[in-house]
């Protein structure tokens, strides 16, 4: 029998046909934004990465990413941990209600809070009162962003560790491991592909968040713009060299974040290998 992987013009054509559409759905739109961004020479360039409010806008989006990733993946390792090692009543809802960032759209979301958080919401009277300011600041930022990026990590571990099984943990217990131990030396190493997974799509999703931020933040340049909006607001001055100068910088970051994880990936394999 002759299986469809060995036969050579099949294999060329479906090899053919990833290659065309990764050049076009991935190559061709960054070459596009290198292009638009050194479309009038490199001091233009220079001066729109270079601009106060874009550099704000990017420190605000490392804040972001920087409070986001760690917050998330305790979160989401926790999470893990609780569904694939214990039985309790609501196990299946809770592993369900994982699944509501995807299910929800960013923009509604970021209503939700408003709602909830802001100066008119459920809990904006008493947040006012207390000099606390969630909303249309940083704060507020991180919280939808924590929101629509929580089930990343969850969602990568879950399956590992439900594959992983508790054979091996059981025994280290038996021999007198530790929580500490237990987790270091027998379920990190076994996850650990899956948590450089989720951490990655945590930060890029955290980066580019969209959506939901435009809702809570306001959008105030110099303040609550991230670079996501920052490349909004600069399209619609007609500002094009700014606002593909301020996508290129979010590209970057992206390639950035798979160079990191591709790093760890090569450092954990050589790890395995030498143990």
């Amino acid at each position: 029998m002759i299986r469809i992987g060995y036969q050579r013009t099949v294999r060329r054509v479906l090899i053919g046909a990833a290659s065309l559409v990764a050049l076009w759905l991935l190559l061709v739109p960054l070459i596009a934004i290198v292009a638009q961004a050194f479309a009038q020479g490199v001091q233009p360039f220079w001066a729109s990465i270079t601009d106060l409010y874009t550099v704000k806008a990017l420190l605000l989006t490392l804040l972001v990413a920087v409070i986001t990733v760690p917050i998330n993946l305790v979160f989401g390792v926790t999470l893990a941990w609780l569904i694939t090692r214990f039985s309790f009543p609501g196990r299946r809802l809770l592993q369900t209600l994982i699944d509501i960032p995807f299910a929800v759209s960013p923009v509604i979301a970021g209503l939700l809070y408003l709602l909830l958080y802001g100066t008119n919401g459920w809990l904006g009277g008493w947040l006012a009162d207390h000099d606390i300011q969630l909303m249309f600041a940083w704060p507020g930022i991180v919280l939808v962003t924590l929101f629509v990026t929580c089930p990343f990590v969850a969602r990568e571990v879950i399956p590992v560790m439900q594959v992983q099984g508790r054979l091996e943990e059981e025994a280290a217990v038996t021999l007198g491991a530790n929580g500490w131990t237990l987790f270091f030396r027998i379920t990190l190493p076994n996850i650990r592909l899956a948590l450089l997974y989720g951490v990655v799509l945590t930060n890029a999703r955290a980066i580019g968040e969209f959506g939901a931020v435009s809702i809570v933040s306001g959008a105030i340049r110099g303040d609550t713009s991230t670079l996501p909006l920052q490349v909004q607001q600069l399209y619609q001055d007609y500002n094009i060299v700014g606002a593909f100068a301020s996508a290129l910088i979010l590209a970057l970051l992206a390639v950035l974040t798979l160079l990191i994880k591709a790093l760890l990936d090569r450092y954990a394999q050589q790890h395995t290998e030498g143990e």
